[in-house]
């Protein structure tokens, strides 16, 4: 077969497309009821590619749309539900329960009722005896979900899944995988404080980012921060009870619940940071560090490959403590 020749005008066109400038473009707004903020290395401005995504991520797993995957299966029996035509939240099952697993369950999507029963869910709080607390805690465990290849059933009808612990990390590793397909190398994409990142940043360096003072602050406007990381081609999640509480009868609240006893933790873990090659790992692992405490976070982080953890504590002096892994160091700026 003879071979077309490309007209002038052909070849014009194709000059000009392959030759129009990358710039850095800045997206921010609101999702999931918290914030995000999206900088990428690219040709076009894509936050209409990037919020429809996040639409899409809404309808698969937010517990706030009455008609999303993740509350019609909360809203179903015990018959079997079918995931095969939601991808996203079939993985995010199968992966909580993997993370479930290997956290000897300090970290469980099963524990919505719990976080809606102290006040940090959907639903309006009410008051948490323990007879209410021990009730709950019957229906509430991962080991009373069963996925098996596209069908998930729960062994009791009140069993109510919570995505909130992993969702901004999740989103961010979706959000990293639409750039990437756009053919985009250089990115930051933060949801509600999870953070992925790749290549180099707008000055062509590495991602600097800065772990906050966890100073009580259920305002979020303090922003002072502890330690700066300098880092890239990594996911960073940070989990802590500074931020996320209430006081009631002078006794502070915090929104991490330990699914064995069915309370708000209380030790001297005041942050979490783990560094990991995604933002669900890294979300899931912190959320369980917070969970377990200091001594047996390191443990569990130390025992894993490609992670890393930074942990602030205070055991009542004056002055918060730090601990971090033996990776973690390569990470932290150069003062």
């Amino acid at each position: 077969m003879k071979a077309k020749r490309l007209t002038p005008l052909f070849l014009a066109l194709v000059t000009l497309s392959s030759c129009k400038e990358k710039t850095f473009f800045h997206n921010e707004g609101y999702a999931f009821g918290t914030s995000y903020h999206i900088s990428y290395k690219a040709t076009e401005d894509l936050q209409k590619g990037i919020e429809a995504e996040m639409a899409k991520f809404n309808s698969s797993l937010s517990t706030y749309d009455p008609n999303s995957t993740i509350s019609r299966f909360n809203q179903s029996g015990t018959e079997s539900f079918d995931l095969s035509k939601d991808p996203w939240m079939l993985k995010m099952v199968h992966e909580s329960i993997r993370f479930s697993k290997l956290s000897n369950g300090a970290f469980d999507i099963t524990v919505a009722p719990l976080v809606d029963l102290w006040g940090f869910g959907p639903k309006a709080k009410s008051d948490p005896t323990q007879a209410k607390i021990d009730s709950i805690r019957t229906f509430v465990g991962y080991k009373l979900l069963k996925l098996e290849k596209n069908q998930l059933t729960k062994s009791d009808p009140r069993i109510q899944l919570d995505c909130g612990a992993i969702a901004g990390g999740y989103a961010s590793d979706i959000i990293a995988d639409f750039l990437r397909h756009q053919g985009i190398k250089d990115y930051m994409v933060e949801i509600g404080g999870e953070i992925v990142m790749s290549g180099k940043n707008p000055d062509g360096n590495k991602w600097r980012i800065g772990i906050n003072k966890p100073v009580d602050d259920s305002t979020s406007t303090n922003n002072d921060i502890e330690k700066i990381l300098v880092l890239t081609d990594k996911a960073l999640s940070t989990s802590g009870n500074y931020r996320s509480f209430y006081v009631k009868n002078g006794k502070k609240y915090a929104h991490t619940i330990d699914p064995h006893t069915g309370y708000p933790v209380q030790h001297s873990l005041l942050s979490a940071t783990i560094i990991a090659n995604d933002c669900f790992t890294a979300d899931a692992l912190a959320t369980a560090c917070m969970v377990i405490g200091v001594d047996s976070a390191m443990t569990l982080i130390e025992s894993l490959p490609s992670v890393d953890a930074f942990f602030i504590y205070n055991e009542g002096g004056p002055d918060n403590k730090f601990k971090f892994t033996s990776g973690f160091k390569a990470y932290l700026e150069k003062e």
